[in-house]
């Protein structure tokens, strides 16, 4: 049996008391404040654009980072999550909000997060059916290439200070400011290794001031409180080719930052309960609902998209506290602090290469997470050769090493971006070998148990196509009707006319049979993980259960809005 989280002091539902939900909020705020305006900045000043339309940017993203926050932890209908999933600037968008700022300034990239935002909503909404298309190959392969295109802006920023500052400046400061995150990171304990970056930021800004490189003064002259000017640019409304092309970058973006999303999503689900769960994807939709209104909101008022940030998930493991309140208190922290310029100067005035250096270590850990996410599946022969390709084709292009005289205007715009042509290469090459492959065969029928002679008859002729011998067929066959079984339970007068789809196909001797339906709440993966061992069944409802997992070797249970898909695997002999 799976066992308890003894670690976990409230869950999401429970109210631990105010005062403890307010530090928590406020520890979080002194995590998430820094990574949101840094990010910010570096976006604004890379594309050139003036400190008044900075210190707008920084003010609306902060705002809206913690009105997200809130609607994440109190869930409106179909928006949030209803778990602490601290929202912040997103730097997955870091290079192509600089494109379209050069392209076409602020109000160029307000509206192309806007129009790229409807692919959160529509991931959300066919987040089942797109499952086969936006695989962990593909959106692993688009990581670790934005993380390879980012590199030289980061590593840019090592070296950019003033031509009066002593040549040893920029590399000292860099290494000081590593020298203590590094290490932090990898032998302090766990509580220390959350603020081990800000710790590094500090001391690197130490080390700046003996150069005369940080900006003491416009610390010094910025208000304790007030409101930046009002520096709104506006939306784009030209839609000529060249915003086009790069709206293709922009959804292709948005899909992976809609997928890390998904991750952050189904970690934080395992870390918020005394007892494991299976992941539940209608908390996954509410999270990527409540992001894409969170870009919504930031193209609207001119400033650069927001996602959800990791740190959840170590706060949550370290502390015990899964309570949305605590949630709530961060997001109103964080839109309080947007009120204090003297917080923002205090972040803006950090050197260049200290920012360097503090970006470097998460460019590191976005490209192994990039890696990891490719392997989340396995890495046969087949997915090697794509990512290898998807990837080296991707840099290729990113850096005009294959047939830059080929590509120029728009051409130029869409192909000499990696993340899209290593995005696009991967798409296609996952799609040929599933389309390639033997086909899976399906039937759609009523969601009723009047449909078991069907697929009875269905998962027969199945075995038999496949040589399976008598035995294994039976086996098959049970499998599937204790399947349907457990779809009907508690969910009879609900499945009255609601369809089903059963798939049927063959991967390395085992049958994998895919049952997609609307279905009651009950999630069948729970139910088998949490069986009682003993052999008496004193509820009827675990016969079925129990049943399924006797004939399948493993039983997966994702459910949606409106939609269950159970996964079951057969093992089985000619």
């Amino acid at each position: 049996m799976t066992q308890a989280n003894d670690n976990v002091r409230f869950e999401p539902e429970e109210r631990p008391p105010h005062p403890l939900s307010a530090g928590l909020g406020f520890q979080a705020v002194a995590i998430l404040i820094a990574p949101i305006v840094v990010t910010v900045a570096i976006i604004i000043r890379s594309a050139n654009q003036s400190e008044s339309y900075l210190a707008w940017a920084v003010f609306t993203a902060v705002v809206i980072s913690g009105a997200i926050t809130i609607l994440q932890a109190v869930r409106v209908g179909r928006f949030g999550s209803g778990y602490i999933l601290f929202m912040g600037t997103s730097a997955t968008f870091l290079v192509v909000c600089v494109l379209a700022m050069e392209a076409g300034g602020p109000a160029m990239m307000g509206t192309l997060i806007v129009a790229s935002s409807a692919f959160y909503f529509l991931l959300s909404a066919r987040l089942a059916a797109l499952r086969r298309v936006i695989t962990p190959l593909v959106s692993g392969v688009v990581i670790m290439l934005l993380a390879a295109m980012v590199a030289p802006i980061v590593f840019n920023m090592l070296t950019n200070v003033p031509d009066t500052t002593p040549d040893v400046a920029a590399p000292l400061i860099a290494a000081v400011t590593l020298g203590v995150v590094v290490p932090l990171a990898l032998r302090a304990p766990k509580a220390w290794q959350l603020w081990a970056p800000l710790i590094g930021v500090v001391v690197g800004c130490v080390a700046s001031s003996f150069f005369g490189l940080y900006d003491y003064q416009s610390v010094l002259d910025a208000a304790w409180v007030g409101l930046p000017d009002m520096e709104w640019p506006g939306l784009y409304l030209g839609f000529g080719a060249e915003f086009w092309a790069l709206l293709v970058t922009f959804a292709l973006i948005s899909l992976v930052s809609a997928l890390e999303t998904v991750g952050d999503g189904v970690a934080v689900q395992q870390v918020s309960r005394r007892r494991p769960r299976t992941t539940d994807f209608r908390v996954i939709q509410g999270a990527l609902n409540a992001d894409g209104l969170g870009n919504v909101l930031s193209g609207l008022a001119g400033t650069v998209p927001n996602t959800t940030y990791s740190t959840s998930v170590p706060v949550i493991a370290l502390t015990g506290v899964a309570a949305r309140r605590v949630g709530v208190y961060a997001g109103i922290f964080l839109m309080a602090a947007a009120f204090f310029p003297k917080i923002t100067a205090v972040l803006l005035a950090i050197p260049a290469p200290v920012v360097g250096a503090y970006i470097t270590i998460f460019l590191a850990l976005i490209f192994v997470e990039g890696m990891k996410t490719v392997l989340k599946d396995g890495l046969d022969q087949q997915k090697t050769l794509i990512v290898g390709l998807a990837f080296w084709i991707g840099l290729g292009f990113e850096y005009k090493f294959i047939f830059p005289d080929l590509l120029s205007g728009v051409w130029e715009t869409l192909f000499g971006n990696g993340m899209v042509v290593g995005g696009i290469v991967a798409i296609v090459l996952v799609q040929f070998v599933g389309l390639t492959s033997r086909r899976r065969r399906r039937i759609r029928l009523e969601l009723s148990a009047s449909s078991l002679p069907e697929i009875d008859e269905f998962l027969r002729a199945f075995a038999h196509r496949i040589g399976w011998n008598e035995t294994s067929t039976d086996r098959l066959r049970s499998a599937g009707e204790e399947t349907l079984a457990s779809l009907m339970q508690d969910a009879e007068e609900s499945s009255s006319g609601r369809r089903l789809m059963v798939g049927a196909s063959l991967a390395d001797g085992m049958a994998e049979l895919e049952f997609t339906a609307v279905s009651g709440e009950e999630n069948i993966e729970d139910s088998l993980a949490y069986l009682p061992e003993q052999p008496e069944i004193e509820d009827e409802r675990e016969i079925s259960f129990r049943l399924l997992r006797h004939y399948a070797s493993s039983v997966r249970h994702q459910k949606y809005h409106n939609v269950d898909i159970v996964t079951v695997q057969v093992e089985g002999t000619s």
